[in-house]
C-alpha cells in the first residue's frame, strides 16, 4: 500500500462518562495529525440512540438545531433540543427506511430527530435519585408535540439512555391522553408510584401527529424475564424486590390503554417494546408509532457502508467493547463491515473483557491493567490519545 495520502475511517462511539462520540473522532484525529499530516481522515460519529442521536444525525444532514425547556425526568426543566432536517439532505436508504419516497412533488417538510435521553435520560439525574417508580417520560411528549407543532413531516426518536419505566405513559400525557383517579381527578404525570390511582383514561392524542419512528435495536418485548422491567429495571434503580409489583402494574396499565386505544395487547410482545422502559410499546399503542432498525437506519443516515468502501483503514471503538458490541449495532458492526470488505480494523476501548482476537481485527485496550474505572474514565482523553500514537508511530498498523 502507498502510504501516502492513506485514506483512514475514524468512527467511534461514546466512551460513556468521559468522550462524547465527536469528541472521540476529533481526540484520535488530533493524534494521528500529529505523525501523519498526509493522511486523510473521515470523521464518523457513531450513536446507538441516546446521548447524541440528534446532535450526530442533524449535523450529518446539514440541519439545524431548535432548543425546548421540557420537563425533566423528574421534573423540574430541562434544557433539550431537536434537529430539523430537509429530507433531499439524508442520503436515499435512509428516506427508504422512513418511508419518505413522496411521488407527489410537493413542498418539502422536515424531517424532525430527537433523542430521549434530552429530555427524560438517566443521566439526567444524579445516582441518588434513580428510581423508576418516581420517573416520567413527559418531557419526550414535549418534545414530540413541539416537532408536530413545527410541522414536521415525520419524527424520528432515539430510545437509549432513558431514566425511566413509564410506559410511555407521560409521553401521551403530554400528546393530550388524559389519566383520571376514581373520582375524576388528574394524575399528572402518570408515574409507576401513582398508577394504584389511575382508574380510567380520557381525551386523545394530539390528532396532528405526524409519523414517528423509533430507532431500536433492542428486542426485549414490554414484560417478562425479558420485559423492561427485568432487564433495564436495575440500572434505572429499581430493587429487585419490587420487580413482581411494577410488572404486575405495568401488565394493568398496558390493557387499560390498549383498550382505550383500541389496540391489541399483543403489541407488548412486538420485540422492542421493552426498551425505555415500554416508551415504544406506549407510542405504538397511543400514538401509532413504528419501530426502525436503530443502528441500520444510523448506517444508512451516515452512508456508513460507502465511507468503509473509501478507507484504507478503518479505526473505531468504544468504553466497553464486549460480546454486545457484537450483535449487530456500533463499533461492532462497523468491524465486520469493514473486515468483510479486506480492511484493516483497529478498534481502541476502555476495556474488552473476555473478547477474542478476530482476524483482520487488532483490540488495543487502552486503560492499563489495575486501572480502576474511575481512574480510567477520568484519564480516557490521555489514554486513548497515548494508545493511537503508539500504536502509529509506524505505518506497518495500517497494512
Amino acid at each position: 500500500m502507498h502510504l501516502a495520502g492513506v485514506r483512514i475511517l475514524i468512527a467511534f462511539d461514546k466512551f460513556k462518562g468521559s468522550l462524547s462520540a465527536p469528541q472521540a473522532c476529533e481526540l484520535a484525529a488530533r493524534a494521528l495529525r500529529q505523525q501523519h499530516r498526509d493522511w486523510r481522515l473521515d470523521l464518523c460519529p457513531l450513536t446507538d440512540g441516546g446521548e447524541g442521536f440528534t446532535d450526530i444525525l442533524t449535523k450529518a444532514a446539514g440541519g439545524r438545531m431548535t432548543a425546548f425547556k421540557v420537563t425533566g425526568p423528574r421534573g423540574g426543566l430541562v434544557d433539550a433540543c431537536l434537529g430539523l432536517v430537509a429530507p433531499h439532505n439524508m442520503p436515499a436508504p435512509a428516506r427508504q427506511l422512513l418511508h419518505r419516497e413522496d411521488p407527489e412533488p410537493r413542498p418539502e417538510k422536515p424531517i424532525a430527530v430527537m433523542e430521549m435521553a434530552a429530555a427524560s435520560g438517566l443521566g439526567l439525574l444524579a445516582p441518588e435519585y434513580h428510581d423508576p417508580w418516581q420517573t416520567t417520560t413527559y418531557g419526550t411528549g414535549q418534545l414530540i408535540r413541539a416537532a408536530a407543532e413545527l410541522q414536521a413531516d415525520a419524527i424520528l426518536l432515539g430510545v437509549g439512555g432513558s431514566a425511566t419505566n413509564d410506559l410511555g405513559l407521560g409521553a401521551l400525557a403530554a400528546l393530550g391522553l388524559e389519566f383520571r383517579g376514581v373520582s375524576g381527578e388528574k394524575i399528572r404525570p402518570p408515574i409507576p408510584a401513582t398508577w394504584k390511582q389511575i382508574g380510567r383514561l380520557d381525551g386523545e392524542v394530539f390528532p396532528a401527529l405526524p409519523p414517528i419512528y423509533i430507532a431500536c435495536d433492542v428486542t426485549n418485548p414490554l414484560l417478562g424475564p425479558r420485559g423492561a422491567a427485568a432487564v433495564y429495571g436495575p440500572q434505572k434503580g429499581l430493587r429487585r424486590e419490587d420487580l413482581p409489583q411494577i410488572e404486575s402494574l405495568m401488565e394493568h396499565m398496558a390493557r387499560m390503554l390498549g383498550d382505550y386505544c383500541g389496540r391489541p395487547f399483543s403489541l407488548a410482545e412486538t420485540a422492542g417494546t421493552g426498551a425505555a422502559g415500554g416508551l415504544p410499546f406506549g407510542l405504538l399503542t397511543g400514538a401509532r408509532a413504528r419501530l426502525v432498525p436503530g443502528f441500520g437506519l444510523v448506517s444508512a443516515w451516515l452512508d456508513l457502508k460507502a465511507r468503509i468502501a473509501a478507507a484504507d483503514m478503518v479505526m473505531t471503538g468504544e468504553g466497553c467493547f464486549d460480546e454486545s458490541s457484537l450483535s449487530g449495532k456500533g463499533p461492532g458492526a462497523v468491524a465486520k463491515q469493514a473486515q468483510a470488505l479486506g480492511k484493516t480494523v483497529h478498534i481502541f476501548a476502555g476495556k474488552h473483557p473476555h473478547m477474542r482476537q478476530w482476524a483482520g481485527w487488532h483490540l488495543h485496550p487502552i486503560a492499563p491493567a489495575g486501572y480502576s474505572l474511575e481512574q480510567a474514565v477520568r484519564e480516557t482523553s490521555d489514554l486513548l490519545a497515548r494508545n493511537i500514537q503508539a500504536v502509529f508511530s509506524n505505518t506497518a498498523a495500517v497494512s
